[in-house]
């Protein structure tokens, strides 16, 4: 039985509080974390993706359904990731690799087969074929949403056994592809004539050398070679480069200059000064995942310690290069997502949301909520104005902007903040507070955020 009199006390309470910092509840009828909401907030166009930016969708995970369904499974959900607000999509590596219909495509062996030649044990790749990519990109482009393609160059996998002048073994590295594009052999990787080596090697695969001017030729000058063919002729609109550590910057650079487009590399490391030079390496032409971030918040939000999120971050140092991410196809140690979310969602930088979150694993009312709030909210530069181990809270300087309070502690915290706003009512648009309170002529205000949990503060 429910005690009647601790109930209305407790309610007087919370209401004279309220009061006291000119609040008022929250009109029910607008539900910020509905989808009736983000259809009021218009933003069809995802290419015009608000004062916010983009959001990027990484469109597989490992091990996708092999059969050839996954282009056709993408090409679904695009009218509903649009409508959510995503305006990019990067699909996983579109070539035939050495493991034909079971690779997730990081072995390459025919850069020009994308699901349409009988050869390594398949005609389709894991994917699907050509056709289905083909279909899936207009699709994409009929809602303005650009696609990125998964580009390994580091290695090449799949080739036949030769006599190899630069190692005096037998080596893989013969290369006949069935598409009659980019033949390569034993002089075409490390060592040979002109280099001997480069700056990594993955896997023991055989190494492909970018010093070589018929390599040069096939990956980025040609017309009708990778870069340019990808572009050009399939509808690619930027690239997501592996294991960047395995070669130089030079290489995207040149890339770039000479094919274009989005570029985001690669570079696992979890040091924000190497991530920093390593977009300077490539004349700041390509982007990079930012995993300083991403280690400082798995560190923040799973280790109890929000003050870690004062740490060194890509991010900080060159925002419009960082893209930022709470998990991928390759790692996903963070526990706590939703509070990680919502900071890169709230932050400088580029973010991405993760298929198997979206899709599967989270609530996807809340991370649409996010998605909106970055979209149309988080502008301008960032400051940081509270960090304990429980509590961070930090202010978007633009216009309209906003203050993000992540509280990971078991109660629900208050704090007085200063905003960029005086004598202004302001509302949570996550939903997670009622609260609306008006800033003060001084543009200090008092706002909470519950357990667990997050609120985001922005003029009503």
């Amino acid at each position: 039985m429910k005690n009647t009199n601790l109930y209305l006390f407790v309610l007087l309470f919370i209401m004279a509080s309220c009061a006291e910092d000119t609040m008022e509840p929250v009109n029910q009828t607008e539900d910020v974390t509905s989808g009736d909401y983000l259809q009021k907030e218009s933003q069809s166009n995802a290419k015009a993706p608000g004062p916010g930016g983009g959001v990027m969708m990484q469109a597989f995970y490992w091990d996708v359904p092999a059969g050839g369904t996954w282009y056709n499974t993408v090409k679904s959900k695009i009218a509903a990731w649009d409508a959510a607000g995503i305006s990019a999509i990067w699909l996983p590596p579109v070539s035939k690799a050495q493991n034909g219909p079971f690779s997730m495509g990081y072995d390459p062996a025919d850069y020009f087969d994308f699901g349409e030649y009988n050869q390594h044990g398949s005609i389709e790749t894991r994917f699907g074929s050509k056709i289905e990519l083909q279909s899936l990109i207009n699709q994409a482009h009929n809602y303005n949403i650009d696609v990125y393609a998964d580009i390994v160059l580091n290695h090449n996998s799949g080739g036949d056994l030769e006599s190899n002048p630069y190692t005096g073994t037998n080596t893989y590295t013969d290369f006949n592809p069935a598409s009659g594009k980019f033949y390569r052999s034993a002089g075409d990787f490390h060592p040979n004539n002109y280099v001997n080596n480069d700056e990594g090697v993955f896997g023991g695969f055989p190494d492909l050398s970018h010093s070589v001017p018929y390599v040069q030729d096939w990956l980025w000058k040609r017309s009708d070679g990778v870069g340019k063919y990808y572009k050009n002729t399939i509808g690619f609109d930027g690239w997501r480069f592996d294991y960047v550590k395995g070669f130089g910057g030079w290489v995207v650079k040149e890339w770039q200059n000479n094919v274009g487009g989005f570029a985001v590399g690669e570079y696992w490391d979890g040091n924000a000064q190497l991530l920093q030079d390593w977009v300077n390496s490539t004349n700041r032409t390509s982007s990079a995942f930012d995993f300083a971030c991403y280690y400082k918040m798995d560190e923040a939000f799973d280790g109890n310690d929000m003050t870690k999120l004062n740490g060194d971050m890509l991010w900080k140092r060159d925002a419009s290069k960082a893209v930022t991410f709470v998990a991928n196809h390759d790692t996903d140690i963070i526990w706590d997502k939703m509070l990680a979310y919502a900071y890169i969602m709230t932050h400088e930088g580029y973010p991405t949301v993760f298929y198997r979150d979206y899709e599967e694993w989270l609530d996807k009312d809340k991370l649409n909520n996010l998605i909106w709030i970055h979209r149309n909210k988080a502008t301008g530069n960032t400051s940081i104005l509270y960090t304990d181990n429980d509590e961070y809270v930090a202010r978007r300087n633009g216009s309209p902007g906003l203050v993000v309070y992540l509280n990971d502690s078991d109660s629900w915290k208050e704090r007085w903040v200063e905003t960029n706003w005086s004598s202004t009512r302001i509302k949570d648009y996550s939903g997670n507070s009622s609260w609306e309170p008006v800033t003060q002529s001084g543009r200090w205000v008092k706002i909470q955020a519950p357990p667990h949990s997050y609120s985001i503060w922005s003029p009503k």
